[in-house]
């Protein structure tokens, strides 16, 4: 199988300091939406893992959340894309939960969704340094762009061993389908 794991804010779709907090505020990066739509076209399953804490910090609602999803859903069908799963962590830091980045609980509930050990050699996409951190413990290869935090990450943090660094999220979709196919066992 052919999965890819992207963190939506700062990859898909432009971050704020303020959170996403209604559909309005949901703007895609340009080119994001389209890498998805080609990645899909290729075969290739997106996941998305992302924190969601402005719903544990009252800032908007599950309602509102699955409306940003909608118009991000809608936004990728337009052009010929999916996401095939969402997995986020609603909670705040306070929380100490194990589905908040940088643990990797989003992670696992992935792998046991599409029913794997582990996400040994799965690209994970992200532009922060606990995106990474929560994909390194399934054997994820760790992807940063620099698009949304990416450059700041870059400059205020030592990246995990093996980070490949991508403009965008459509640097990252014509890298990886630039390259050769693993011929299983």
């Amino acid at each position: 199988m052919k999965l890819v794991i992207l963190d939506r804010d700062g990859v898909i779709n432009e971050d704020r300091d303020d959170y996403i907090k209604s559909p309005d505020e949901w703007v895609p990066i340009p080119g994001s939406l389209e890498a998805i739509a080609r990645l899909h076209r290729e075969g290739w399953r997106v996941a998305i893992a992302s924190n969601q804490s402005g719903i544990g910090r009252g800032l908007f609602d599950m309602a509102t959340l699955n409306a940003i999803h909608l118009k991000m859903v809608k936004a990728l069908a337009a052009v010929g894309g999916r996401i095939d799963a969402l997995f986020f962590c609603p909670h705040a830091p306070e929380d100490h939960c194990s589905c908040r980045k940088p643990k990797p609980g989003l992670f696992e509930d992935i792998a046991a969704r599409y029913g794997l050990a582990d996400l040994r050699d799965v690209p994970a996409v992200g532009d922060t340094l606990r995106d990474l951190q929560a994909a390194e413990p399934l054997g994820c290869t760790l992807h940063l762009v620099r698009s949304g935090k990416g450059e700041r990450t870059l400059a205020a943090e030592t990246l995990p061993e093996g980070t490949r660094v991508h403009d965008d999220l459509t640097a990252f979709a014509q890298w990886l389908l630039a390259q050769p196919a693993k011929v299983m066992p």
